[in-house]
């Protein structure tokens, strides 16, 4: 009762790649703390614009280490909460078994209509398919093809509906336990892009709340952290 009565809300903007990791966490929290998390999902440049507005969020979840970094100098995030949650990991999927192999040859041989990345101006995972496509010298040949999403989860969704053949997405959509959950996919080496360094950040409006803190305790613990891995997820 006494658990109860203390409980609060945690208002979390979080990038869309986390998704899936966040409502399980969420949950876990939830029922060690009695406080529950409201999560938001999006780009990672859109929450910053929605929070640069005043936004009620009390911790961001970015999908970069940029955004937050910049949020402390903006003065909109509280000073020395920044750290570095999770390290995504970018696969090229398709919904179609055997489509994709594991070397990805299958953007060498072209046998495709349409590629679809998320926005690499506001979300790092389609910053890092440009990346990548750049690195293997078929940006330009592929540029035709390229179908942006609004922010990862989008992207997702243009491939696993099936109107995209392809896609570049976060691991952690397609993967769960450390196993492929359908389709065929590509694990893009992490040397064609740039670490994707996910930090997260107390903004102003979360300072010296209990639950905001107890918050980020929980995400920095075993618990949490085994939930992260399972999604492949490095640290």
């Amino acid at each position: 009762m006494a658990a109860a009565a203390g409980a609060a809300e945690v208002r979390v903007a979080a990038a869309a790649n986390f998704t899936a990791p966040l409502k399980k966490i969420a949950a876990a929290f939830t029922a060690a703390t009695g406080h529950t998390v409201v999560a938001s999902y999006g780009a990672t440049g859109m929450l910053y614009a929605q929070i640069a507005n005043g936004a009620p969020f009390d911790v961001l979840l970015a999908a970069d280490e940029v955004v937050p970094a910049k949020l402390e100098k903006d003065g909109l995030a509280v000073p020395g909460t920044r750290f570095t949650y999770a390290i995504g990991r970018l696969i090229l999927w398709s919904a179609r078994p055997g489509l994709v192999d594991g070397q990805g040859e299958v953007l060498k041989k072209g046998a495709f209509d349409h590629l679809a990345i998320a926005n690499p101006v506001t979300a790092p995972y389609g910053a890092a398919a440009v990346s990548t496509l750049r690195s293997l010298g078929l940006y330009e040949v592929n540029l035709p093809k390229l179908i942006q999403g609004e922010n990862i989860t989008q992207t997702f969704q243009f491939a696993q509906t099936g109107n995209v053949p392809l896609a570049f997405v976060a691991m952690s959509q397609v993967f769960e336990d450390g196993a492929l959950k359908t389709g065929s996919a590509w694990v893009v080496p992490a040397d064609r892009y740039s670490p994707i360094r996910q930090d997260a950040v107390v903004l102003a409006k979360g300072r010296s709340k209990p639950a905001v803190d107890a918050f980020v305790a929980f995400l920095k613990g075993s618990q949490a952290r085994a939930v992260i891995g399972s999604y492949g997820y490095g640290f």
